[in-house]
């Protein structure tokens, strides 16, 4: 064995031995200098020092392997990704605050200025900066909580004005808030850097959804486009896209479809926003915000040898998990639920079997069947709304 074999680069990549590999070498070509029947076992001065070179040059090879791959987005890790992705004009998202669309009612003219509402539970929201209540006596912005981190909010509990002012008269939030979240880990950066790919796209709709999803607080989205003469089946004009984004700013979504929409393609959705080009003209944009579909399971067991209660929460957070993991508009595979229910791999999955399982929309009746999604919706589950049956 040569020294290039340790560690080398071919078509696939960057190579290197492991540990017992090296250390395996190092011996090899001390016993052809000093004989084969040289004493190099880890209780010999020998032994120890050769151990302390292979240790050096197997870290070495390691902290290559770990150069090389940082110049890929998709090999990369942590401050290496960081830094690699700026090439795409991205950054890694710090931690965020909860924001929830709060729609404001009062006397047109009115100005609300660092405004703040309040929760049912005594969190408050602050509103923009500055909020001018329109002609129509009503307006939707986006508020973000005081306090950073997982805050949540069900709809309609954001209900409280906080800072009266003069013709403000009510404030409530129509869908639940979107919570904040953590610091972005590698796997969420170099999703969001391969969509970030799309944006000089030949599809402007790709390019579109690129935008879209590079706004802070974006949190999952999804594009439709209907290209033909007539309505399609999803109830999309002709000639026009609808996007779906659930977190973010309204105002910031909709500056970014204006942004990468071709001139003259209608924008379809119940948000709306009118944003201005660099010449002043105004554009009506609108998109949707997902509609939260709640998805009700019941699992019934057979408990085997080893199996504990404490398992049932389990099952309830690895089924709830897969179904909010779902994308906008995807389908609930009534089949697929099982391989969340079973817990395969764990020391718990082994302590027991999925006899039946029942799913269905909350409240409805359960069953076996598919259940299906629309597109401006999305899939949500609750631990609370899956139920444990185990039988003897």
């Amino acid at each position: 064995m040569a020294i290039a074999d340790l560690a080398y680069v071919d078509a696939t990549g960057f190579h290197y031995a492991d540990y017992p590999t090296v250390l395996a070498y190092y011996q090899a070509e001390y016993r052809n200098i000093y004989g084969a029947d040289v004493y190099l076992e880890a209780d010999s001065q020998d032994g120890q020092w050769i151990a302390i070179q292979a240790q050096a040059s197997y870290d070495l090879m390691s902290l290559a392997a770990a150069t090389y791959n940082a110049f890929s987005p998709a090999t990369s890790q942590s401050d290496a990704l960081s830094r690699g992705v700026r090439i795409n004009g991205i950054a890694r998202r710090v931690a965020t605050y909860s924001n929830a669309d709060l729609t404001i009612v009062g006397q047109a003219g009115t100005v609300i200025t660092n405004g703040q509402a309040q929760d049912l539970v005594g969190i408050k929201w602050n509103l923009p900066a500055s909020v001018t209540i329109p002609l129509s006596g009503e307006i939707v912005v986006n508020a973000t909580a005081e306090t950073l981190g997982e805050i949540q909010a069900g709809a309609g509990t954001i209900n409280k004005i906080y800072t009266p002012t003069r013709g403000w008269q009510t404030v409530n939030n129509l869908a639940a808030a979107v919570a904040g979240e953590p610091v972005e880990n590698d796997a969420d950066l170099r999703t969001r850097q391969s969509s970030s790919t799309a944006l000089p796209s030949l599809s402007v709709l790709d390019g579109t959804l690129g935008a879209v999803a590079n706004v802070t607080g974006v949190t999952r989205y999804k594009a439709y486009e209907n290209d033909q003469n007539t309505t399609d089946s999803d109830g999309l004009p002709p000639h026009s896209i609808a996007i779906i984004a659930e977190g973010g700013s309204v105002a910031d979504i909709a500056n970014a479809i204006a942004a990468k929409k071709t001139p003259g393609t209608d924008t379809y959705g119940t948000t709306s926003y009118i944003t201005y080009d660099q010449y002043g003209v105004p554009n009506d944009i609108s998109f949707f915000r997902p509609t939260d579909i709640a998805i009700g399971v019941e699992v019934t067991i057979t408990a085997l040898q080893g199996y504990t209660t404490g398992y049932e929460d389990l099952i309830k957070q690895s089924v709830a998990d897969y179904i909010n993991s779902l994308d906008i508009g995807a389908e609930v595979y009534h089949n697929r639920l099982y391989t969340a229910a079973n817990l395969g791999g764990t020391v718990a999955g082994s302590t027991f079997f999925v006899d039946s399982l029942l799913s269905g929309y909350v409240p409805g009746v359960l069953g076996t069947s598919n259940l299906t999604i629309a597109f401006d919706e999305a899939a949500t589950c609750s631990v609370d709304d899956v139920t444990i049956v185990v039988t003897p």
